[in-house]
């Protein structure tokens, strides 16, 4: 008797991915087979980002061509889970009768009797509690084998005014400590020799189970396991983050000497209409901190541009904090109106096409800064992995080059290469964002 198969496409951020991973490992213990693409799918699952405009248009778009598939026979079934399942509820069922099911992130632990139920032509809506949404567990990776998402913590109550997080995926909620490194441990039996800490904000891990701040504290666990070789940080919140965990990451050389902390603006006025803390001060002196505690540390961060009431004056400010503070890496988006959040409802909303222009202006600011760089890098030598192979090149990543979201090292050579290996990479040259370097 042939098992049925399921297959899964995962959008949006790692958080969702990791929910997703938890999902399929709950379909294969229950004896689906998990289908690697859409043709040999009996059922398959949309798990939805729906956080931005963008996200959610690439959301709806892969939901209809999965349903293509449904009118054209192909596969049976169609769910959707994930946030913008959370968000839009029966209306996705409404304006998309393709779709067989819908069910909201505290469903994720039901997806075995969801897809048991599809099979039999049964339809399901089904949104209880965020609060039952599913932080650990077994999972089936989706990311390659020697690095992996480890979330600590979901949910947010920060309360930023532009943001729909905190309606879509509940309030913060944390994992226990000992659950966190036993799984980093479970991973690192795998095989994975790379754990990516994840969560609305890593930074605040602690507060709420044990009235204290503990991500510090966890780093000096995690680096105990001895296959695990780096130990990579995102979603960091600026006012969070303590001259502890600044000394830690000195301190452990597995610790990457990379940090994510999204600022979103630097301008303080543009900060409290986010309901967000600082100032171009005080972020440049905590940056500023950072950078001479912490040796070699790459800087990653995300802004947004064309928040309501932002003028000129205010963005030529950003764009000086970014010219002055020199990130490693940036990413800038467009402010996106998103109803249920206070900044929606916002006086003074910005032109698209103005908000446009200044994402472009703050890239080419980065592209130069990129461009120095790399040039600094030339004829120094870095520890690396190789993530893959394709088109005639490996392509490795050195201490601060995360997966999947930033460039990396393009390595041309003859000798066979392991994937997942660490090698010693000289950098001979560049182009563009990418380094090229030669094993040493």
């Amino acid at each position: 008797m042939n098992k049925y198969k399921v297959g899964m496409i995962s959008l949006g951020c790692p958080k969702n991915q990791v929910d997703g991973e938890i999902m399929l490992e709950k379909l294969k213990s229950s004896g689906f087979d998990i289908a690697q693409s859409i043709e040999d799918s009996d059922i398959m699952i949309v798990n939805t980002c729906g956080f931005i405009d963008d996200a959610k248009k690439e959301a709806i778009e892969t939901i209809l061509e999965v349903c293509e598939y449904k009118q054209a026979g192909l596969i049976s079934s169609v769910i959707v889970t994930g946030c913008l399942a959370e968000r839009y509820q029966d209306e996705i069922l409404k304006e998309i009768p393709e779709v067989d099911s819908v069910i909201g992130i505290g469903a994720d632990r039901d997806i075995v009797k969801v897809c048991q139920k599809a099979l039999i032509g049964l339809s399901v809506s089904y949104f209880p509690s965020k609060d039952l949404l599913v932080l650990d567990g077994e999972r089936m990776l989706s990311t390659p084998s020697h690095w992996a998402y480890l979330k600590i913590s979901d949910g947010c109550d920060n309360k930023c005014s532009y943001c729909a997080i905190p309606g879509i995926r509940g309030s913060y909620t944390e994992r226990s400590f000992e659950s966190i490194i036993d799984e980093a441990k479970s991973l690192a039996d795998k095989g994975v020799k790379e754990l990516i800490l994840i969560a609305q904000d890593t930074t605040k891990y602690g507060i709420k189970r044990y009235g204290r701040y503990r991500l510090a504290e966890l780093l000096r666990e995690l680096v105990k396991i001895d296959d695990v070789e780096w130990i990579r940080l995102y979603y960091c919140y600026p006012d969070r983050v303590t001259d502890e965990l600044i000394d830690v990451i000195a301190d452990n050389d597995k610790i990457c000497s990379y940090i994510d902390i999204p600022l979103q603006h630097c301008n303080k006025d543009i900060l409290r209409s986010m309901n967000r803390n600082g100032s171009y001060e005080e972020l440049k002196e905590l940056l500023i901190k950072m950078k001479n505690r912490i040796p070699d540390l790459s800087l990653r961060t995300t802004f947004m541009v064309g928040f309501p009431g932002e003028n000129e004056a205010q963005f030529e400010e950003l764009c000086t904090f970014i010219k002055d503070i020199k990130f490693d890496k940036l990413g800038c988006f467009t402010y996106s109106p998103e109803e249920d959040t206070p900044a929606y409802d916002f006086d003074n909303q910005i032109n698209e096409d103005v908000k446009i222009r200044r994402a472009e202006v703050v890239m080419d600011i980065q592209y130069s800064i990129t461009e120095m760089s790399n040039k600094l890098k030339l004829g120094k030598i870095y520890k690396a992995v190789i993530d893959d192979y394709y088109d005639g090149c490996y392509n490795a990543r050195a201490y601060f080059d995360s997966p999947e979201i930033d460039s990396g090292i393009i390595i041309k050579t003859d000798n066979k290469l392991k994937i997942g290996e660490f090698y010693n990479v000289k950098i001979t040259d560049y182009d563009g964002y990418d380094l090229i370097g030669e094993i040493v």
